[in-house]
């Protein structure tokens, strides 16, 4: 008899055992039918694109387990973007495909991405993602109860506007420009004697329409994708003043409710889609006759594409600006950037 009772024993433990790992944290039913990834632009848009991408490579490489949907327009947050970071902390948001400058006010480091001219090329935007400098930024974001997976891209930003070719800094003095809500951005263009307005920008293609605001600077998928000539901007200047990398990130209880298997396929799903993000950035927008330019001129637009010596003078003319804001940031990290620029390959 006491054999029998060790051998039920054995057998309701094992049967115990087998349930709880049937429906412990890998059972999918322990999962939110679906988790918010929030996005400011939407697909054609290559931040939008990334973020479909991630939702999609998840949901097929976990079989349908983790459903992710991409929310555009920065709604789950009112359409504040520069919010999204603290929602994301708070558990409103699951995911986000977001901007280190719309996430600059919570993190003051990611602010390095927005100096001034620090970055002339493609190659120096790629030494710092995924260079040391990259690797201390996701430490600080993982910091704040939210775990970065990869880096993605908005691309070069580039002044446009509405009144003349801008081809050195007395060109902006006066000129209204729209900004993002960054305080650096306001330096930058404040320096170059401009009057930079912030505005979101679903207020700006308004003001752009009816002239309240002269000008704006982004990347020029979003000149092309929303024919901002037909918004008055028959003038662009190219002259990479900033770029702007994305980065796919998990609010920390989310990530830490997927199983470890789910959690590698969603954060190489993240760098997979990243990868296709940054990709589709840049497309068209190298060589000698970049088809995303050449377009843009096909639409009756001026393009003026700066000398050495032009670019140099809005360098110099912004240097103060430079100098203030890399004590904000952190000298060390600076430093380290300008390092791993001078260092990299092209």
């Amino acid at each position: 008899m006491p054999r029998l009772k060790g051998l039920a024993f054995g057998l309701a433990g094992a049967l115990l055992a087998a349930t709880a790992w049937t429906v412990g944290p890998a059972d999918a039913a322990d999962y939110k039918p679906e988790y918010k990834i929030s996005t400011v632009v939407p697909a054609p848009f290559p931040w939008g694109l990334a973020a479909e991408k991630w939702a999609a490579l998840v949901k097929e490489r976990t079989d349908g387990r983790i459903n992710m949907k991409v929310y555009p327009g920065a709604q789950l947050v009112a359409g504040d973007q520069t919010k999204e970071f603290t929602a994301m902390r708070r558990g409103v948001i699951d995911m986000a495909v977001g901007s280190t400058i719309n996430w600059s006010p919570q993190i003051v480091e990611l602010n390095i991405f927005s100096m001034p001219f620090l970055m002339p090329d493609y190659a120096a935007i790629d030494a710092l993602t995924h260079g040391p400098v990259g690797e201390k930024i996701f430490e600080i974001i993982a910091s704040k109860d939210v775990v970065p997976l990869a880096w993605a891209e908005n691309g070069f930003r580039e002044v446009t506007n509405s009144k003349r070719p801008i081809r050195k800094p007395a060109d902006l003095d006066g000129l209204k420009i729209r900004v993002v809500g960054s305080p650096l951005f306001n330096d930058i263009f404040t320096a170059l004697g401009a009057n930079p307005t912030q505005m979101s920008w679903a207020d700006a293609k308004p003001a752009l329409s009816t002239g309240a605001v002269d000008g704006q600077e982004n990347p020029l998928t979003v000149f092309t994708t929303l024919r901002m000539n037909e918004l008055g901007q028959d003038n662009v200047t190219l002259w990479h003043y900033v770029a702007d990398p994305l980065i796919l990130a998990v609010n920390q209880q989310v990530w830490d409710s997927f199983t470890p298997e789910d959690q590698k396929i969603v954060a190489q799903a993240a760098k997979d889609a990243g990868a296709y993000g940054v990709q589709v950035a840049r497309e068209g927008m190298e060589g000698d006759n970049p088809a995303v330019v050449q377009q843009i001129k096909d639409m009756g637009v001026e393009v003026v594409s700066l000398t050495p010596d032009e670019r140099q003078a809005f360098v110099d003319a912004t240097r103060p600006v430079y100098d203030a804001w890399k004590k904000k940031i952190g000298a060390d990290l600076v430093d380290q950037a300008e390092k791993s620029i001078a260092e990299r390959k092209q």
